[in-house]
């Protein structure tokens, strides 16, 4: 753990008033060990995942041959679940140790479409990641101030992700306030049931897993983080 780590823990714990929540600990190959919490579940039976590791190195562009080793945007990700499901821990990992593996930064509008379904029988294929509700934390590093900004990775299935990449997220994102879609609901449905929506091919499967679509790499929205 590093000071950074351990002050993103401490904000979630108390955000989600638990103080020793279940953990795992996961890891790929060329990435750090990450750990898993899990809190809850709250009296509205929502069981949330979390990250803890992915902000303790800031993300850089790879096309940057020298980066600042300080500087650079740093992130964590909360996936609300609505009756837990654990095989949400597995690309929940993925996703997170993407930085390090495939040069992917992590912010708010990426679209990260792994180009299969995220656990058995799912209907969604990748995530995209939204501010979380948990507030972003700001810790004193080696005598300068680091921002982590917690971020929510909301599964999406293979037309949604049509829509976001034809009219942007901002449309999808409408689409579902307008249906009242409960993002946290792991058996939800698409919201778009076009049939030209069809997913979009050239989502690279992961090897530790890699996410395709529109994350980025570099600052800007990419796929895992690409645009």
């Amino acid at each position: 753990m590093s000071p950074v780590t351990d002050a993103v823990r401490t904000q979630l714990c108390g955000f989600y008033e638990e103080a020793e929540p279940a953990e795992a600990q996961m890891k790929f190959l060329g990435a750090d060990s990450l750990t898993l919490l899990r809190f809850g579940p709250d009296t509205g039976g929502v069981v949330t995942y979390a990250t803890l590791g992915c902000s303790a190195n800031p993300m850089h562009d790879p096309s940057d041959f020298m980066p600042d080793p300080n500087s650079g945007p740093r992130a964590e990700l909360v996936l609300p679940i609505v009756g837990g499901l654990d095989a949400v821990i597995r690309p929940l990992a993925m996703l997170a140790s993407s930085p390090t593996v495939e040069g992917l930064i992590l912010q708010e509008g990426a679209l990260l479409d792994f180009g299969a379904p995220l656990w058995p029988d799912a209907r969604f294929t990748g995530f995209v990641l939204a501010d979380a509700d948990v507030p972003d934390v700001t810790v004193d590093h080696d005598g300068s101030p680091v921002t982590v900004n917690v971020l929510q990775p909301i599964p999406a299935t293979p037309n949604e992700f049509a829509l976001a990449r034809a009219k942007g997220v901002p449309e999808l994102r409408a689409k579902w306030a307008e249906r009242g879609t409960v993002l946290a609901d792991p058996h939800r449905a698409s919201v778009v049931q076009t049939p030209g929506a069809a997913h979009v091919p050239g989502a690279g499967t992961p090897g530790h897993g890699r996410p395709g679509g529109t994350a980025r790499r570099g600052p800007g929205p990419r796929a895992p983080a690409r645009r």
